[in-house]
């Protein structure tokens, strides 16, 4: 029965747009990306089909024989990828391929550089693959048939890449899609077959798909016939030639398998090269750039099953959006179940790509299930001590790469300690930092460094949170530390003070927040030192008490510091309060924090601190002295709440002393 003809016209959304001119007209660099686009999203459709099959068999009807199909039109100017998938309604069509329906565009946008061969490379990554196509066709169509649907049911989308597409009704005897490129007059290349099986087995070898390309055989002769010929010595040089190779029949060409089709994680680590493991990586993560590190594993016994985890170089756009699905690749018994099976690893090692493919779990594993099955937190555990501990390897061995994994992926790791307890001594050998000690704001210390150069009679790593590196390297509470040469942690992202709540200790040392209650340096402090203190509080009591009188609304204890020898005075946060970093994350949110007062402390050997002891006039003493309390909010990087009273009271203190 004939399909009676829907043709419509719709137009692309405006981000569309963009990016199909971008296609045309601007990226002309590693064109072949589009062949490597198109046969993985091909295999995704199989893998799809696979999945929906096991719970309605009759999808697969009497074509079992998966497979993605490769043809070359020299005639017609074409390139044609066939897959016998999923497939695609109307609806889907008009979904998948003319709106883009996907975040992920405009931030592809927002992140091109300019740089042809870089931006060429960022197709994959943000979902947008199929539209590589129009790099090198100015005429893309595509037919498809749903597996759910009849042959009336099948669609013809097509395009030349402008404002709008077309979409029709056609006839498809076969489910899954086909994807036909009318290629550009100066994209012959792409006709050779020799090439476009050197791409296809270049980016498909990996897939468990075969990939078939035709293959034309060279002409057979009958033997019989040319010996015969070789026995009679011919007279006749014309009929020589005729009778010398004798053509039997025509030959038939034969589509052959181009890659290997065998799922390469179920094959033996020494039979992979590191070119094959690349290659997945970008199969599997549709990332464009190399993975710094991988690790193969089959695991026999109590479990059953094979992983193959991948470290990324480059931190994917959506890595801080929390809620965004992602996970490994599941498949049981190699069939495709999930494509981002989050409940194998923890939530900060999100970054983490790859597959697991277990002997152990139901066919018919859905996320419920997933989430109840106690073989896969045995997995999860086993799964996360893997890639923790293939970073440590690298952290041991290549201290250049790890640097450049740090940089990407540092902050998200620092959410270890608060989220997986098990691993928090394994974590905290991974974290980074910089100290006083550092020549630049680069995060590369370890906690093992840094106890190392512990000074004679140090127990604590001593730390100081702030709001960026220059406030957290001047800050005031630091001054003793430099004076006795003690190196210090410098914190200064957004996510270190909650860190720090969750990291209580390191190699058995206490951690020990500079910012927060009394300082005791311990052994660091000899008791000459320490008589001294006692006797500077002695001294300064008096003083002491008409500071509380002046700043007594703003803080609840006023004492001697013993950690400045610059500065005139700071601010500290007693042991149990929240910090100000954290305080100041949690108001941004809009968050509600309850009030608390800080400890202000008097460096009495400072030339203001002095001179406030010897003040005798009360106005003039209460302004300096809320001058100097001002000025410690400043200095640890705080806002004042009345900013305009602190310029008051110090013009009229610079105004008095002009005069």
């Amino acid at each position: 029965m004939a399909v009676e003809a829907q043709k419509e016209t719709l137009g692309f959304q405006t981000e569309a747009k963009q990016l199909l001119h971008l296609m045309i007209h601007s990226l002309y660099s590693n064109k072949e990306i589009f062949l490597r686009e198109l046969i993985s999203n091909a295999s995704d459709a199989i893998d799809k089909l696979r999945f929906e099959s096991l719970s309605n068999s009759s999808l697969l009807g009497e074509d079992n024989d998966l497979q993605i199909k490769v043809d070359v039109d020299k005639d017609a100017n074409t390139i044609t990828i066939t897959d016998n998938g999923i497939g695609m309604s109307r609806d889907e069509a008009i979904s998948h391929l003319g709106t883009i329906a996907k975040s992920g565009t405009s931030q592809f946008l927002e992140a091109l550089t300019g740089d042809q061969q870089k931006d060429a490379q960022l197709i994959g990554q943000f979902g947008v693959g199929f539209y590589s196509s129009f790099i090198v066709a100015d005429k893309v169509v595509v037919e498809t048939r749903a597996a759910a649907g009849t042959a009336a049911d099948a669609v013809r989308w097509t395009s030349v890449g402008e404002a709008d597409f077309d979409i029709e009704a056609i006839e498809r005897s076969e489910r899954g899609t086909s994807v036909i490129l009318h290629l550009k007059s100066d994209e012959a290349d792409f006709l050779d077959d020799w090439r476009v099986k050197s791409i296809v087995k270049k980016y498909a070898d990996h897939i468990s798909v075969p990939v078939l390309m035709l293959e034309q055989p060279m002409p057979a002769f009958d033997e019989d016939a040319a010996e015969a010929t070789d026995a009679t010595e011919a007279t006749d040089a014309t009929d020589a030639k005729t009778d010398e190779k004798a053509e039997v029949e025509e030959p038939v060409a034969e589509y052959k398998p181009v890659n290997e089709a065998q799922a390469l994680w179920a094959r033996s680590r020494t039979d992979v090269t590191d070119d094959e493991y690349i290659e997945f990586y970008k199969h599997v993560s549709h990332d464009y750039q190399d993975p710094l590190s991988w690790s193969h594993n089959k695991v026999e016994g109590k479990l059953d099953y094979t992983s193959l985890v991948y470290i990324p170089s480059k931190a994917p756009f959506d890595m801080w959006q929390r809620e965004t699905p992602r996970g490994l690749k599941l498949y049981v018994q190699r069939v495709f179940i999930m494509d981002e099976a989050e409940q194998f690893l923890p939530l900060y090692l999100r970054f983490v790509k790859g597959v697991v493919d277990s002997n152990d779990l139901s066919l018919n594993v859905s996320r419920e299930i997933l989430q109840k099955d106690p073989a896969i937190e045995s997995m999860r555990n086993a799964l996360t001590k893997r890639v923790l501990d293939t970073l440590e390897k690298m952290a041991k061995k290549d201290a250049e790469k790890y640097q450049l994994f740090w940089d990407e992926f540092g902050q998200v790791l620092k959410e270890g300690p608060a989220e997986d307890n098990a691993n928090k001594d394994k974590i905290a050998k991974l974290l980074r930092f910089t100290t006083t000690h550092s020549e630049s704001k680069i995060q590369n210390q370890s906690l093992t460094d840094y106890i190392e150069r512990f000074k004679e009679g140090q127990d604590k790593i001593y730390y100081v949170v702030a709001e960026n590196y220059h406030t957290a390297k001047n800050s005031p509470h630091l001054e003793v530390f430099a004076k006795k040469g003690i190196e210090v942690l410098l914190l200064d992202e957004r996510i270190d003070e909650w860190l720090m709540n969750y990291l209580n200790e390191f190699d058995g040392k206490s951690f020990q927040d500079v910012a927060k209650g009394s300082l005791d340096l311990g052994e660091l402090e000899d008791e000459a030192e320490k008589e001294a203190n006692e006797k500077v509080e002695q001294e300064f009591s008096s003083l002491i008490e008409r500071i509380k009188e002046a700043v007594t609304d703003d803080v609840e204890e006023v004492r001697i510091t013993h950690r400045l020898t610059d500065s005139p005075a700071c601010l500290v946060v007693n042991d149990d309060e929240m910090g100000m970093q954290m305080r100041r994350i949690l108001e941004s949110a809009g968050q509600d924090v309850p009030d608390s007062k800080r400890v202000f402390e008097i460096n009495p050997k400072h030339p203001l601190v002095i001179k406030l002891n010897d003040e005798t006039d009360m106005d003039r003493f209460n302004d300096l002295a809320m001058v100097l309390y001002d000025q410690s909010i400043l200095a640890e990087g705080s806002h004042l709440e009345e900013p305009a009273g602190y310029v008051q009271r110090l013009n009229k203190l610079l105004l008095e002393l002009s005069s």
